[in-house]
């Protein structure tokens, strides 16, 4: 999967991939070493994330049903917990990646599935 920021005409996910059942969901990116530029794990639903036992930080967006950026939490360290309650899903990316790409709330995104 793909996934585009439209708003600002950069591409944040080359390869991306869908965590949407409940074991993918409460694994996510556990027990991985990093996460590459370019890769990204989106898990739906989801309205709330944790880094416990995570070896390296992450930039992690909560997205709405229209797939507008609603929270944005740059450099998510280890064991830490965020929450966004309109989310409908979450992205999670590399860290560095929303500076980078200067993605910030009020953008939108286009997923597009291989």
């Amino acid at each position: 999967m793909k996934i585009i920021n439209v708003t600002r005409g950069i591409v944040l996910v080359e390869s991306g991939r869908i965590a949407d059942s409940f074991f993918s969901r409460f694994k996510g990116l556990l027990f991985t070493k990093s996460l590459p530029r370019g890769a990204g794990l989106i898990i739906k639903p989801c309205k709330s994330i944790h880094t416990i036992g995570m070896a390296y930080t992450i930039d992690v967006l909560f997205i709405s049903a229209d797939n507008n950026i609603i929270k944005a939490v740059p450099e998510m360290r280890a064991c830490r917990v965020t929450a966004c309650m309109g989310s409908d899903y979450v992205l999670e990316l590399g860290a560095g990646t929303l500076v980078r790409t200067g993605t910030q709330v009020g953008d939108k995104l286009e997923l597009l599935w291989d």
